[in-house]
């Protein structure tokens, strides 16, 4: 399985780089996994509501020309479907079971993301009803990806 994890902007943190790097190191034995950043634009400070639009159909466009052909594409969407780890797991091994060897997850920027890239979701995905910055959904991201293939396989890890 081929997974991609599409993100806006830069990490920034290294504790954080540094967990990523941990799971998608633990996820070798399960999937090929690669996160592509795509530049995140520069809102100016009191933006009118068709500059943010503007600038959010910007950075959809370059994430959504970033997506493999025939990719199954989760985004994470503060508006998106809430799922237990084994939920994930289990959308995971559907989409497995159904042909589909690519997922491509998404995380937006700071401001949020377009509607052209909700509508092209296949899966609005919400890690918590709480804020998380971006960075840290990617980490909490790849932990959860990490946990769906434990789940899967019925390894240890989740107890």
């Amino acid at each position: 399985m081929e997974i991609t994890i599409i993100a806006a902007g830069k990490a920034k943190l290294k504790f954080l780089d540094m967990g990523i790097a941990e799971y998608l190191k633990r996820l070798q034995p399960y999937a090929k996994v690669r996160i592509i950043e795509t530049k995140e634009e520069k809102m100016p400070d009191s933006p009118s509501e068709a500059e943010k639009a503007q600038i959010l159909d910007a950075e959809g466009k370059l994430m959504l020309s970033k997506v493999t052909q025939g990719s199954y594409i989760i985004l994470l969407d503060v508006y998106g479907r809430e799922l237990s780890s084994e939920e994930l797991a289990d959308k995971i091994a559907d989409l497995q079971l159904h042909g589909k060897s690519r997922i491509t997850f998404i995380i937006g920027g700071t401001f949020g993301v377009s509607e052209e890239l909700r509508h092209r979701a296949d899966l609005r995905l919400s890690l918590s009803r709480m804020t998380f910055t971006h960075p840290m959904a990617r980490l909490l991201l790849t932990e959860q990806i990490y946990r769906a293939f434990k789940i899967i396989r019925g390894e240890k890890y989740h107890w």
